[in-house]
C-alpha cells in the first residue's frame, strides 16, 4: 500500500512538473571587421544655382587652406544625379584627429575670413556621412587620369554584412572584372543612414560607362550575381562625378 502511494505521488509530480524550454542563444554578427581605425567622411554640398560657378572658383583658389589641416581624397562636381552639388571625401585616422582638425579650423583666421565667410552663403544645404572601407576592399587609384567617377549608393536591408555581405561582394566582383568598371573603393556607412554601401567606380568617360552597363546587362555571370545581391536591397541611387582640378583623385 505504501509503495502504491509513493508511486502515485511520483506520477502526480511528474505530471505537474514544468519542463523548461531550451534557452536560445543569440549570436549577432556583422561579419568581418577591419582592425584599422581609418575612416572616410563623405560630404555633399548643395549650392545655390546662380552661385555654382562662384563657389567652384572660390574653392579652387582657397582649398589649400583646408588641405593644410587634413587629407583630401577627392573633390568632384556632380554632373548627373544631382544638380549644383559638390561631393568630397576626407580621410581621418581617428575621431580624435577629426575633432582636433575641426577645432583648428575654427581658430584659423585665414580659413574663416578667406573661405568660410564667403562660401557658406553660397550653400543651400550640407550633408555628411562617416564610412569605412569594407574588409575586402582596398583604396585604389584609377589606371590613368582624365576619366569620370560614379558614386553608386545602395540601401541594404537591416542585418549588416553578415546578412548581405557575401552576395554584395559577389556582385561587385562580377562588375569589376577586366573589361568592366574600375572600383576605387567600397565603403560601408557608420554614421548617417545605416546599412548603406557606396561604390566609387572609375570610367574613362560617360560613354564608356554606358557601354559597360550595356555589356553587363547581357552577361549571364553578372546578371546572376546582381540578382542574388538585390534580394537584400531596399533602394539604390547613383551620381556621375567630374573631378575638380584640385582633386587628388582625377
Amino acid at each position: 500500500m505504501i509503495n502504491l502511494r509513493h508511486a502515485l505521488r511520483r506520477a502526480i509530480l511528474q505530471t505537474h512538473t514544468v519542463r523548461r524550454a531550451p534557452q536560445l542563444k543569440a549570436c549577432v554578427s556583422t561579419g568581418p571587421q577591419r582592425e584599422e581605425k581609418t575612416f572616410y567622411e563623405f560630404r555633399t554640398y548643395c549650392i545655390h544655382p546662380h552661385l555654382n560657378s562662384a563657389f567652384l572658383k572660390l574653392t579652387h583658389d582657397k582649398i589649400h587652406l583646408r588641405t593644410a589641416h587634413s587629407e583630401l581624397l577627392g573633390y568632384w562636381s556632380v554632373e548627373y544625379g544631382g544638380l549644383n552639388q559638390v561631393f568630397h571625401i576626407w580621410k581621418y585616422d581617428s575621431y580624435a584627429q577629426r575633432a582636433a582638425v575641426r577645432a583648428a579650423l575654427a581658430q584659423d583666421p585665414n580659413w574663416i575670413d578667406q573661405y568660410i565667410s564667403k562660401a557658406m552663403p553660397m550653400l543651400s544645404s550640407q550633408d555628411n556621412e562617416i564610412t569605412y572601407l569594407v574588409p575586402w576592399s582596398t583604396l585604389k587609384k584609377p589606371p590613368k587620369e582624365g576619366g569620370v567617377y560614379e558614386l553608386a549608393s545602395f540601401q541594404m536591408k537591416p542585418g549588416g554584412p553578415a546578412l548581405w555581405g557575401e552576395a554584395f561582394h559577389g556582385a561587385v566582383g562580377a562588375r569589376s572584372s577586366p573589361g568592366y568598371a574600375y572600383p576605387v573603393g567600397v565603403f560601408h556607412s557608420e554614421f548617417g543612414p545605416l546599412n548603406k554601401v557606396h561604390i566609387l567606380w572609375w570610367y574613362e568617360s560617360a560613354d564608356h560607362r554606358a557601354a559597360v552597363r550595356h555589356k553587363s546587362h547581357n552577361d549571364p555571370r553578372v546578371v546572376a550575381a546582381v540578382r542574388q545581391s538585390v534580394t537584400y536591397l531596399d533602394s539604390q541611387s547613383t551620381k556621375l562625378l567630374l573631378p575638380c582640378s584640385y582633386s587628388p583623385l582625377k
